[in-house]
Parts: C-alpha cells; sequence; structure tokens
C-alpha cells in the first residue's frame, strides 16, 4: 500500500498531463496481476470496479468517529485540519498523522478490508475500518480514504488511467479503450494489456456500457462547421434522465448515466420490457409524464435514487423511455455499425407505450438548423441534438459526431450571499457561490442558486481576497458575505425547491460576466424569475408527447 500511496503522490505532485502518465505506468509495470487489477481500479477512484455493483455503504458518521479514535483528536481540531484540506483523504492523512503503528500492508488485504466494510451491517463496519487504519503510515493512511471516498482528486481521471495501462505496456491508447468498452472492468483492462489479449470482443449484457457523450456548441454554423457534414441528424433534446435497458428473456436492468443500476426506479419500464420481443440493449432518456405530456425535470426528480416505488408515485409520476440508440439486438453487436443503419433496425422493432422513439429530422445547412432549434425551444425542450449519421456509437468519448446545440434560457443579474471553499484543483480558494434576486415584496434577497462556473483562476483568486474581507459569518466551510458582488449568471432551466426560500432553483447556472458596473438595487428580481418560469416550465410549457415519434 505505501509503494501505491507513494505513486498517487508523485501523480499528484504534477501538473503536467504526459508525467502523471509516465509516473503511473512505470508504477503500474511493477505489478503482478492480482496487485495491478486492483491499483488501476483504485486509482480510478473506486473501491469496487463499476462491473461489480457493489458500495461500502460507509457513512461520514462512521468515518470521522474512527478517524478521531485512533487520532485522539476532538471534533474542533479534525473540523479545523478539513477546513484546511476540503478532501477527505488529505484530512485523514493529516489526522492520523503520528497516531498509528504502521506495518506493511498490500493491495491484496485492502481489498479483503473493503469487502468486509460492503458486508458489515450498521455501526459492525466501524471494526474493519479501525484495524485497517491503526496499520497504515499516514500517507498510505491518506489514500485508503481517498478510496473509501471515491474521490482521489490528484488530477487523474479514468481516461489518464487509461494512458497510463497503454504507456506501461506499449498498447495503443485506441486499443486499451476498446478493450475497456468490452470489459466494463479497467482492472481487468489493465491485466488483459499486459497480457496482450486483444481478442476481438463484443458488448455484454447486463455490463453497462460508457455513455456516448456529446460536444457543445453555440451556434447552428459552427455545428456545421465542426462537423464537416452535408446533411446532419436532429434529436430534441429532453430534460431527462440518461438510461440504459438491457433486455435478455425475463431479466431486465436499467443502468443511469454513472452506470449504476437504477431498475428499481423505474419498475413500469420493467414490467413493459418483455412485450418488446427482442434481446436488447437501449439507450435512452427517461422521462416524466402524464396524460400524454412530458413533465419538468423536478417532478421527476421525486423517482431518482429509489431503489422502490410506491404505487401513488407511480401514479402521480409514470415515466416513458424516450430511445436514440440501439447498441445490441438478439446476440448483434452494434456499436461499430453506422448510426443509420442502428436507426433503422430500431425503427423496425415496432416499439410501444411506454417505449417511444426520438423525434428525428434532417437539417441540410445552418438557417435549417437554426429554424429547427427554435421550433423545439418554442416546444419548451432544452435544445437539440446534432449527429452523423454516419458514426459508430464510440462510448465514453465526447467527440464530433454527436453536439449538442443548447442556448442559455435567458441570464439573470444576482448577487453573491454566500460563499464556500473549493475542492481539488481549486482547493484553497472559494470557489462556489451562492447568489440571490431580490424579493420587492419583503424586500429582502432570496437566493436561487449556485454557481462554480464562467470565472478564471485570477478572477477566482482576486474574489477570494475580496470575500475574505466581506465576510460576516465563518461557518468553517461556508462563508456568509456582504451582499455587495453583482454577477449575471446564465442557466438553463428553472425548477421549484423547497431548499430556497425564494421557491426556486436555476438548473446548471454559470456565470457569464462580473457586473461590477451594476449596483445591488438594480439586480433582478424573484418576479422576474417567476415570469420566466411560468412562461417556460409552466403548465402552459408541458411538452406534448405528440412531440416526440412513437410508433
Amino acid at each position: 500500500m505505501l509503494e501505491f500511496a507513494r505513486a498517487g503522490s508523485a501523480v499528484a505532485a504534477t501538473s503536467a498531463t504526459l508525467e502523471k502518465t509516465r509516473t503511473l505506468g512505470a508504477y503500474f509495470r511493477t505489478l503482478d496481476d492480482d496487485d495491478l487489477r486492483r491499483a488501476a481500479v483504485y486509482m480510478s477512484g473506486r473501491a469496487f470496479p463499476p462491473s461489480q455493483r457493489r458500495t461500502l455503504g460507509l457513512g461520514w458518521s462512521t468515518l470521522s468517529k474512527v478517524v478521531s479514535s485512533v487520532s485522539r483528536r476532538d471534533e474542533d481540531e479534525l473540523g479545523r485540519i478539513f477546513r484546511k484540506h476540503s478532501d477527505l483523504g488529505d484530512w485523514a492523512g493529516e489526522a492520523l498523522d503520528g497516531s498509528t503503528l504502521p506495518a506493511p500492508v498490500t493491495l491484496g488485504e485492502i481489498e479483503a478490508t473493503l469487502e468486509a466494510i460492503r458486508t458489515a451491517r450498521g455501526n459492525a463496519k466501524a471494526a474493519p475500518l479501525e484495524a485497517m487504519v491503526r496499520r497504515l503510515d499516514a500517507e498510505s493512511a491518506r489514500f485508503f480514504i481517498k478510496i473509501i471516498s471515491g474521490e482521489m482528486r490528484i488530477g487523474l481521471s479514468e481516461g489518464l488511467v487509461e494512458a497510463a495501462i497503454a504507456e506501461a505496456f506499449g498498447v495503443p491508447i485506441t486499443q486499451v479503450k476498446r478493450v475497456h468498452l468490452v470489459t466494463g472492468d479497467i482492472g481487468e483492462t489493465a491485466v488483459r494489456c499486459k497480457r496482450g489479449e486483444f481478442e476481438a470482443g463484443t458488448v455484454t449484457l447486463f455490463q453497462p456500457v460508457r455513455f456516448m457523450l456529446a460536444s457543445p456548441v453555440e451556434t447552428p454554423g459552427e455545428a456545421f462547421t465542426r462537423m464537416g457534414a452535408g446533411t446532419v441528424w436532429t434529436e430534441e433534446k429532453y430534460d431527462g434522465v440518461r438510461c440504459q435497458l438491457h433486455r435478455q428473456a425475463s431479466r431486465i436492468e436499467l443502468f443511469s448515466r454513472d452506470l449504476k443500476e437504477t431498475t428499481g426506479a423505474f419498475p413500469e419500464l420493467v414490467d413493459a420490457a418483455p412485450a418488446i420481443g427482442h434481446d436488447v440493449l437501449f439507450d435512452g432518456e427517461v422521462l416524466a409524464h402524464r396524460d400524454g405530456r412530458v413533465l419538468r425535470f423536478f417532478e421527476l426528480q421525486r423517482r431518482l435514487g429509489r431503489k422502490k416505488v410506491e404505487e401513488d408515485l407511480r401514479r402521480d409520476v409514470p415515466v416513458v423511455l424516450v430511445i436514440f440508440d440501439l447498441l445490441w439486438l438478439d446476440g448483434r453487436t452494434l456499436i461499430d455499425e453506422p448510426l443509420t443503419t442502428r436507426r433503422k433496425l430500431l425503427e423496425g422493432l415496432g416499439l410501444e407505450h411506454p417505449f417511444l422513439l426520438a423525434r428525428l429530422e434532417e437539417a441540410t445547412d445552418p438557417e435549417h438548423l437554426d429554424r429547427i432549434f427554435k421550433e423545439t425551444r418554442e416546444r419548451g425542450n432544452e435544445g437539440l441534438m446534432v449527429k452523423d449519421p454516419l458514426s459508430p456509437y464510440t462510448p465514453g468519448r465526447r467527440g464530433l459526431a454527436w453536439l449538442k446545440l443548447k442556448r442559455p434560457l435567458a441570464t439573470l443579474d444576482v448577487v453573491v450571499t454566500a460563499v464556500e471553499w473549493g475542492h481539488g484543483k481549486r482547493r484553497g480558494v472559494l470557489s462556489d457561490y451562492t447568489f440571490a434576486v431580490r424579493d420587492t415584496g419583503s424586500g429582502k434577497l432570496v437566493n436561487v442558486g449556485k454557481a462554480y462556473s464562467g470565472l478564471t483562476d485570477a478572477e477566482i483568486a482576486e474574489f477570494t481576497r475580496r470575500f475574505l474581507e466581506m465576510t460576516t459569518e465563518d461557518q468553517g466551510y461556508r462563508r456568509m458575505v456582504r451582499p455587495e458582488v453583482v454577477l449575471e449568471v446564465a442557466f438553463d432551466s428553472i425548477q421549484h425547491s423547497a431548499r430556497h426560500l425564494s421557491g426556486f432553483a436555476l438548473r446548471f447556472p454559470r456565470i457569464v460576466r462580473i457586473r461590477d458596473d451594476k449596483p445591488v438595487d438594480e439586480i433582478d428580481t424573484l418576479e422576474r424569475v417567476a415570469e420566466l418560469y411560468d412562461r417556460y416550465f409552466g403548465e402552459k410549457s408541458e411538452v406534448a408527447l405528440s412531440e416526440v415519434a412513437e410508433t
């Protein structure tokens, strides 16, 4: 474990991607197959590979009690250390320094401990956790807790782990990605690449495939320029939840965007899947709908994360799956086939409610695409997906074969009321800004969201200095500040929210510019937010299912 921690520290110590890859690749070359499998998974920030669908079920309370017990530090001191790092692993490393009895620990023992924590129930999870922590030096404990928390925060993505595997064993990165697609397990991928086992593989049902991603564009002209195609396909972009459906005979499972099983949240899809009549793997979007109309996203949120959906919630918020791709059909892997072929096969399935096909239109030039985009926004949708009809399905990649055209709904001028310390590369700066509009009825400021994107590192550093001087209350990780900084924020939608006194929350807000030219008394009002909500997201804005191509 110490060698793992040293490799992780070396990766964290450089910001150069190539150097990170070389460092990790050199470490991978020193490992036998079993440790290589473990290390690749752990460096990806996971305790278990996604294909195993296991979770530790370990909460903050248990972790903090164990660290407090071993370190013999009180709650206030542990809180001070956490505010310094804003990272569980780094927090534990400093808190435990000098308090353990270090002994050699293998990655195999780490794996056994993680499994013991997973299978223990309730308070019993603390025993295997504490037994391992007491054996680790501070640096090893730091990375052990990073694995447990699921956040490495050393500037290492799964894509860089793939690159390190390629570097370690002299394998083309495209080959590594292909093997990873087949296995769905970065550890198994590493071992196969080490052994040179590149036999042709196929998609395996019930082993979730990483979703193909789309690159954002701002204008129809940019979409045609970047795609370089004479004709593009468009699909309406609904405000739902990305989902894979795997069906083989009587077995049906669904997976979310983060590849976690979400079958229990959508039982009506499971109930209806046998009628498909084919073994399939669909890529699509789950939408809430009632009385033939697509509902707003906040309605769908009531069903997310549930292992079981009660009958009254199924009745109030029923769902459909709008399908836009077919990756596997009756034993045939389709990801290398062009989209035209996949769509033709999909249309030939004769799907019935609650399975719908995404509405498909062709655009031949930017003006045509702009017209389609305006029409879909008028129908209340987020925007358009723009696709190359000849493109294969490339899991996990954000290339130019799929683009998303999604202009901001509007902008609002808001004032910052609270700030939070950032994480990862933004550790040590105040980078998360809660903002408010004015309620003219009461004269008070009411929060409507939080933004943490859109500013440069230099602007964030300057804001950190300003907000420290403007702090009215220090809550540790969070600071209340004098409402003096005005920002212009863009956003994609508005939803009702019980979190804010305003009753509203902006979805996907991002900072457009700093409005030092605008006084606080000229910021937007709660009435303006309500007006935008009523215009675009009220009852009249719900999208008719007739706008989806139902077969």
